[in-house]
């Protein structure tokens, strides 16, 4: 799930594939506690982009999705494996891994009062495929062929080709269930107004501003207890955020505070709780391979990788919050290798110019980087451009943007090379690797490789996820040569709270999701 400058758990832990995930364990229709009660305010400067599943796949709109929206599996806590969310049961068919088949819990309403059946749940993936918003999250949903019903309450996909990790991906925001009621089919909902299932009805909602959240009594799913209303305020940038929480405007702060900011809390504050966890979260910084783009050299690529000191990085602009990271798959998840390292072990000017000469590139070369708004974005933006340029090979033109013409810029390629944050969609190593450098990347930098692409078809084809990891590991030895993204460092998950919140451990876990429903007061 991108975050552009765009999801705790053990990450040591191997993730294995739902086969089956029946029962109905957690099942249970929540009963409000009321909207009496104060709202927990939560703050973030991670924007949603839009209250449409079928066009967003960041953090922040996915954070708000999995309290508004149901799928057929979720995440619980500290459990790396899909449950039954909307679902009753779901499993494969059969050992192919083509084909899988969920049944739906029985008495599924939509906030509003209707009855949700299998036809929502086919309209609900039909209208991905067919609205294919190049911001959506059709690039996690690539081995998906079709979708059919049989009867009320079963839905039934069939795959292109085996993905062992397909149930994962249908927990995540792609999965999102809409009433096909009040949705078209061909085109994104505007507005500001969600018909979802989920956990939480949305009674208010103003874009870039506040999202105010009341339990949904009408949920029936893997959530047991009720949560408490929670007022979610979203802010500019995290300097904003910062202020807010100084003034003791929200009670939690979660994603993008600054890291200076962040470190000198960690020293610790009685009426402060800082929950840090080891995370997934990754920043990369992506280049244009597009035939009207200057990198699209490998060469200049491979300079400006043998160039970059990410300890420097991580000291300058992260505050050391984060660490340096050499693979396309981070530390802790299984297939993790260092191949970046291994073909640049330390940053060398002197690397990078017999690069450029080799290949008969004219110096300085000349390329824009952009960021959009994030806790470190401006100032690791700036480190990039310094460390680069000092090396008198290349000559930077750095930028900000909105997150929206942002996100519009990369789509359409106008940036030579960008800078994005991304969250996990779930523990595994695929979800480092077939959203940004497969044939549908959501990165939309115009990378494609054959045996890239031969590669995650076999690793989908593994339910056992650890047998999978030669073929991760050969596909990050691919990228450290053909540098279509530079991985840059690895972060944590980091949650700040006054003392008197309670559950804080348990809202994130490094990737999209929010679990609002675990907050409560002391």
């Amino acid at each position: 799930m991108r975050r552009v400058g765009k999801r705790c758990l053990a990450l040591g832990w191997v993730l294995g594939v739902v086969v089956t995930a029946g029962g109905a364990s957690g099942c249970g229709v929540l009963t409000s506690s009321g909207d009496d009660d104060d709202p927990i305010t939560v703050g973030t400067a991670d924007p949603v982009d839009t209250l449409d599943p079928a066009g967003a796949y960041d953090a922040g709109s996915w954070g708000l999705y999995s309290n508004v929206f149901q799928s057929l599996l979720t995440f619980k806590a500290e459990s790396p494996k899909p449950v039954p969310d909307a679902a009753k049961q779901c499993a494969f068919s059969n050992d192919e891994l083509l084909t899988y088949v969920c049944e739906l819990r029985s008495g599924l309403r939509f906030a509003s009062g209707r009855d949700i059946t299998a036809r929502d749940v086919k309209f609900s993936f039909d209208r991905l495929a067919t609205i294919r918003d190049p911001r959506g999250p059709m690039p996690l949903l690539t081995s998906l062929k079709s979708v059919e019903t049989k009867g009320e309450d079963t839905v039934v996909f069939h795959l292109s080709s085996p993905d062992a990790t397909f149930p994962y991906k249908i927990a995540t925001g792609a999965g999102s269930i809409v009433d096909s009621k009040e949705y078209s089919p061909t085109k994104l909902r505007t507005g500001d107004e969600v018909s979802g299932s989920g956990p939480y009805v949305l009674k208010k909602y103003e874009h870039e501003k506040v999202a105010e959240l009341r339990p949904n009594g009408k949920y029936k799913g893997a959530i047991k207890q009720s949560g408490k209303p929670v007022t979610v305020r979203y802010f500019k940038d995290a300097e904003q955020l910062r202020d807010a929480w100084k003034k003791h405007d929200v009670d939690v702060a979660a994603r993008q505070l600054p890291p200076a900011y962040v470190r000198s809390l960690s020293a610790g504050d009685s009426s402060v709780k800082v929950m840090e966890n080891p995370g997934a979260t990754t920043g990369n910084l992506v280049f244009n391979l597009r035939k009207d783009s200057p990198l699209r050299n490998p060469a200049i690529r491979r300079a400006i990788a043998a160039a970059v000191d990410r300890g420097e990085l991580a000291r300058k602009a992260h505050s050391r919050t984060v660490e340096p990271l050499y693979s396309l798959i981070p530390k802790g998840v299984t297939s993790h290798n260092t191949a970046f390292y291994d073909a640049y072990p330390e940053p060398s000017k002197e690397q990078a110019r017999t690069l450029l000469q080799n290949a008969g590139v004219n110096t300085p070369v000349d390329f824009s980087m952009a960021y959009a708004p994030g806790s470190a974005a401006k100032a690791e933006g700036e480190e990039l451009k310094a460390q680069l340029e000092a090396t008198g090979l290349f000559k930077v033109t750095f930028k900000q943007y909105p997150w929206d013409e942002f996100q519009s810029g990369f789509n359409k390629g106008d940036y030579d090379a960008y800078g994005i944050i991304w969250y996990p969609d779930f523990l595994d190593a695929e979800t480092f690797v077939s959203p940004l450098i497969g044939a549908q990347s959501t990165l939309h930098n115009g990378y494609r490789n054959e045996r890239v692409e031969t590669l995650i078809r076999e690793t989908q084809n593994t339910p056992q996820r650890d047998r999978g990891v030669w073929d991760f590991r050969e596909i990050q030895n691919i990228v450290a040569r053909d540098i279509p993204i530079l991985p840059l460092w690895q972060g944590k998950d980091i949650v700040v709270s006054k003392d008197s919140i309670a559950g804080t451990q348990f809202l994130s876990e490094g990737n999209g999701m929010w679990r609002l429903w675990e907050l409560g007061r002391i």
